[in-house]
């Protein structure tokens, strides 16, 4: 497996981290990292790079990892950068793979970069704030003192986010588990008993905040306005992964896609979680992400 990590200027002056992993003869993935999170965390879908021939692609986000902070950025922005880095890797049509905070940023993509944007596999996303349920019910007690605080905003909450960004940027794969103890669930608990799960699951949000906490800031407060499209107008297709059991993402967020997106095929695990939803489910995944190429 190949992984190579550089940095990608935009049109506008600023710099992109991304990173690259697999064949480049292979078919394009656009990775979109969580949140928080970094480029590095694409290192959780090399079995996918296994399975199928996949060349992969992702950011970290601006104001994630080395990438520039865009102050003010909605989730319709990220289509931009998705261009710019694609352009300058030479790179066509693509498949836009996003989990948990990086789902909404790959349904832009299928809204808003079509026809080079061939379809959208969704991992446990979120859903848009103005929804016909409680957006936070279900989640473990971490999100819902964090989103709470993100609705009101201000000062109180930009506190927070500095202090929860500290704490995030010591996390390794030795107190992970007992850092986010809320919000894992027993599924997530048993893929993190692999060492390397661990390792790049802690590591890749950790180093989100190598320069700062304003990517995980800048990624909600664009959750908590208008994202910059209508998720229900995609008309590419939209296979969405959720389980029953996640305590980050409820299944209510994917319940409500499944039922809001008229081109989604839907993969709903009672028994899985937040991480499990990817980790125990790479055949459906490859086999979600290929069928987009064949013809």
């Amino acid at each position: 497996m190949a992984y190579r990590e550089q940095l990608i200027n935009c049109p506008d002056g600023r710099v992109l981290e991304v990173a690259t992993m697999g064949d480049p003869a292979g078919h394009t993935i656009v990775f979109h990292h969580g949140t928080p999170g970094s480029a590095k965390t694409i290192l959780a879908f090399e079995p996918l790079v296994v399975r199928g021939k996949f060349f992969f692609v992702t950011t970290s986000r601006p104001g994630y990892g080395a990438s520039d902070r865009l102050e003010g950025r909605t989730v319709a922005s990220v289509v931009d950068d998705t261009r710019s880095v694609l352009d300058a890797l030479g790179r066509d049509s693509y498949v836009a793979l996003g989990w948990s905070g990086g789902g909404p940023h790959a349904l832009a993509c299928a809204a808003l970069d079509t026809p080079r944007c061939r379809k959208v596999v969704s991992l446990a996303s979120v859903v848009p704030l103005d929804v016909d349920f409680d957006w936070t019910e279900g989640m473990g007690p971490e999100n819902l003192e964090e989103f709470a605080l993100a609705k009101e905003g201000g000062p109180a909450y930009e506190e927070y986010i500095a202090t929860a960004g500290a704490f995030i940027a010591v996390m390794d794969k030795d107190n992970v588990i007992e850092m986010l103890s809320g919000l894992l669930s027993e599924a997530d608990r048993d893929v993190l008993e692999d060492d390397r799960a661990r390792e790049i699951f802690a590591s890749g949000m950790s180093y989100g905040f190598a320069n700062g906490w304003y990517g995980y800031f800048d990624d909600n407060s664009a959750f908590y306005r208008p994202w910059g499209f209508d998720p229900t107008t995609i008309d590419v297709p939209v296979a969405l992964f959720y389980g029953g059991a996640d305590l980050m993402v409820p299944p209510s967020h994917g319940a409500w896609l499944s039922g809001h997106l008229p081109s989604a095929t839907t993969h709903h695990h009672p028994p899985d979680g937040h991480l499990s939803i990817y980790a125990r489910h790479f055949d459906e995944v490859q086999a979600e992400l290929a069928s987009a190429f064949e013809s």
